[in-house]
């Protein structure tokens, strides 16, 4: 159907519950569906919201427009854990049913304040005449998982920042509550990072300023900001939009990025201490709007939406579309970014479904399926070609393409099904040391592949669509490898 803008924003109540299954249904039995990433039950996915720890539990948000997979009047639904990998529905937690929120409950984040949790959330406010007034709302959750918003807005955009201000991360620091949201600048239209304060969360929310932590232009608007303190490192995890490429390289419409600093300085709104330079946090093809947090005992977590605004997915036209990424444990060495999987991932592996293989390996199983884990590593100074989710003589697969002798890889999804964004190319490629041992820990889920390099020095997130019939792994041609096989279980 061609989505009109009265159909996208038509209120919740006047679909009916049988719509709702047959779409539920759609995307339940599409071939690409994910088992063991959080995805929709139905309609649209995107960005992840409120990733919080309360309760004795993981918590985590996002945003839904379940009727369709376009962008259109959202809301969040509620997803709970107790290991960071087995996530289960708790339902719709925030709808767009006010003033303040009509045209949608957009992205925010949330964090435990005494007994409850409180979500802070942008509120997408429309007039007749199509004008947006971007409200920073609040909520209660109570242990039974019961919502309360608050009957007023927190604060809004004042005269300095365009209708483009939102997703903020809610943190607390020396006593007082801040907020970090994206923001665009009204007469230059540039993108920036504003910060707020107040001493009691609910009223005397002030404006402590624009963030001071690159003097690089961020392009015309930041999204989805993130303040998270990895291994005594303060480090912003953000969504620059229009970024000039001299600044930072990427490939993707939008890239979701990173700097490293020392510390915050939350009264003067700086990152010290800072590398400056954007880094990108993911280098394949569809991973944004990263949300991570510090959980009781001070550990980084980050979880991803896997997909890119603007970008259409062949998933589209089942009525479902995105996905999570896993949850990832952050850490800093030798000045960089690490991203691993997290211990409890191991709980997914079958022990029935477990291959081992050693020295030359050219097949490393003709019915491997595409919902397992791979870990390998290849020795130094080989070239090479391992295919996944491939048909038997290796014509269709995804390809990882390797070089340890002069250091480099690139993984191109140009011949494994349909083409995704092909304006945006069908290859990404990082850089390795040369001559060492390459270690590759990679997840298939049907249509999602996560590529984790060295230990998660480097991360290539993508979404991939082959027909579900090609089942092998195999390397081009001999090669001197070592690894398992694991086939792992539905969430």
């Amino acid at each position: 159907m061609e989505w009109t803008r009265e159909e996208r924003y038509r209120p919740y109540q006047q679909y009916s519950a049988l719509e709702l299954l047959h779409l539920q249904a759609a995307a339940d039995n599409s071939p690409e569906q994910l088992r063991y990433h959080i995805r929709p039950s139905s309609g649209l996915l995107n960005d992840p919201n409120g990733f919080s720890y309360f309760n004795h539990a993981w918590h985590v948000f996002y945003q839904s427009f379940p009727f369709g997979a376009t962008h259109g009047l959202k809301s969040w639904m509620h997803m709970q854990s107790t290991d960071l990998v087995h996530w289960h529905s708790r339902g719709l937690a925030l709808t767009p049913d006010n003033e303040y929120d009509s045209h949608g409950a957009y992205s925010g984040s949330a964090k435990q304040i005494g007994d409850r949790l409180f979500l802070m959330y942008t509120g997408n406010h429309r007039d007749q005449d199509w004008n947006r007034t971007p409200f920073q709302l609040g909520a209660w959750m109570n242990q039974n998982n019961q919502v309360t918003k608050l009957k007023q807005p927190l604060f809004r955009n004042p005269d300095y920042i365009s209708e483009h201000f939102r997703d903020p991360q809610l943190l607390e620091y020396d006593g007082k509550y801040y907020a970090l949201l994206g923001a665009q600048d009204a007469k230059t239209e540039t993108g920036h990072l504003a910060l707020w304060a107040s001493d009691d969360l609910q009223d005397g929310w002030h404006d402590v300023g624009l963030t001071n932590f690159t003097p690089y232009p961020m392009g015309y608007m930041i999204e989805c900001p993130n303040l998270v303190m990895i291994d005594d490192h303060a480090v912003l995890i953000f969504c620059p939009q229009g970024l000039e490429q001299k600044i930072t390289h990427y490939d993707n419409i939008y890239p979701n990025t990173y700097i490293i600093g020392d510390e915050f300085d939350f009264e003067n709104a700086t990152l010290k201490g800072s590398s400056q330079v954007p880094v990108n946090l993911d280098e394949g093809f569809d991973v944004y709007a990263t949300q991570a947090f510090n959980a009781p005992d001070g550990t980084a977590y980050a979880i991803s939406w896997v997909g890119l605004p603007d970008i259409n997915y062949p998933t589209d036209e089942q009525t479902w579309a995105n996905c999570l990424s896993q949850v990832k444990e952050l850490h800093i060495r030798n000045g960089q970014l690490y991203q691993q999987p997290v211990a409890a991932m191991t709980n997914l592996r079958d022990p029935k479904g477990t291959k081992v293989f050693s020295n030359r390996t050219s097949i490393i199983d003709d019915h491997a399926g595409q919902q397992c884990e791979l870990n390998l590593t290849i020795s130094a100074d080989q070239t090479g070609v391992l295919h996944l989710a491939a048909n038997e003589d290796l014509s269709a697969s995804l390809q990882i393409q390797f070089d340890t002798n002069t250091g480099a890889l690139t993984v191109d999804r140009s011949r494994v099904g349909a083409t995704v964004a092909k304006k945006y190319g069908t290859t990404r490629s990082i850089k390795l040391p040369a001559h060492q041992d390459l270690k590759l820990q990679i997840f298939l889920d049907h249509s999602l592949a996560e590529i984790f390099v060295n230990d998660g020095e480097q991360v290539l997130t993508l979404r991939y669509f082959a027909d579900q019939q090609h089942q092998k792994i195999a390397f081009a041609q001999p090669i001197n490898a070592t690894g398992s096989l694991y086939q792992l279980k539905n969430i």
